[in-house]
């Protein structure tokens, strides 16, 4: 069993599975379909390669939340032209847009075949289109990439060091909530979410059910975390930028 570990953090991050028309909802948590479309636009794959996304709803996912974040919206006005240029005032109208404020999830992704996982691994290293945090203008930090191991994708979450901010540790236990596949977490709570990729095509996009569980964890105390840090990528606090 291979494991990936990705971090999900920023100022705004947006996971939405139920999303129409006027308003754009978020979940408070990523979900699985979206993990899947950003792992498919690394790896190139084109909206209409279904069979090549589809085989994507295979890996083992799970996602523990180390700072929730705040829920916030924002709208948008969209405006519609005339074919003469001209606006049409009858045809603009507001969009309600929600979103996770100062989030930080890790997200473990997982498979057997060794060879599929590092495919992936090489894909998210090196993209072919740019991934991003449910919406384009929500980059993903530099160190997005955390780690990959030998083991089951719970596992490796158990293991992992919480990433929360200095600030929000000093304030919150390490009891921290984990969203996996049914499958990985037996006799514990199920979730309903529609959540399983069909077709990402922009004439169809279809989407089925999956059923999640929830698991609560209480990290080791050595389990410290982090204040992310925009230039830890690229070597820490001593950057300078002459003017």
């Amino acid at each position: 069993m291979k494991t990936i570990l990705l971090k999900m953090a920023g100022p705004l991050q947006s996971w939405g599975t139920s999303s129409h028309f006027e308003t754009r909802k978020t979940d408070y948590y990523p979900s699985k379909s979206a993990v899947i479309g950003m792992i498919a636009a690394c790896l190139g794959y084109e909206r209409n390669s279904d069979d090549e996304i589809r085989q994507l709803n295979e890996l083992d996912f799970a996602v523990r939340v180390d700072q929730p974040g705040h829920l916030i919206m924002d709208y948008h006005t969209v405006a519609k032209y005339k074919p003469n240029g001209e606006l049409d005032k009858k045809k603009s109208y507001v969009t309600h847009r929600y979103y996770l404020q100062d989030a930080v999830f890790v997200v473990a992704v997982g498979h057997s075949d060794s060879e599929f996982i590092e495919m992936i691994e090489r894909g998210l290293r090196y993209p072919y289109f740019q991934p991003f945090m449910g919406r384009r203008a929500l980059p993903l930090p530099a160190d997005f990439i955390i780690a990959s191991t030998d083991c089951g994708v719970i596992e490796s979450l158990k293991k992992e060091p919480w990433k929360a901010a200095d600030w929000y540790r000093q304030k919150h236990s390490s009891k921290l909530d984990i969203y996996a596949d049914a499958e990985l977490i037996a006799g514990a709570t199920e979730i309903v979410r529609k959540d399983r990729v069909i077709s990402f095509s922009n004439k169809e996009r279809r989407f089925s059910y999956r059923i999640e569980s929830h698991l609560e964890l209480e990290l080791e105390p050595e389990g410290t975390g982090e204040e992310h840090d925009a230039f830890a990528a690229i070597g820490g606090q001593d950057v300078y930028i002459q003017s």
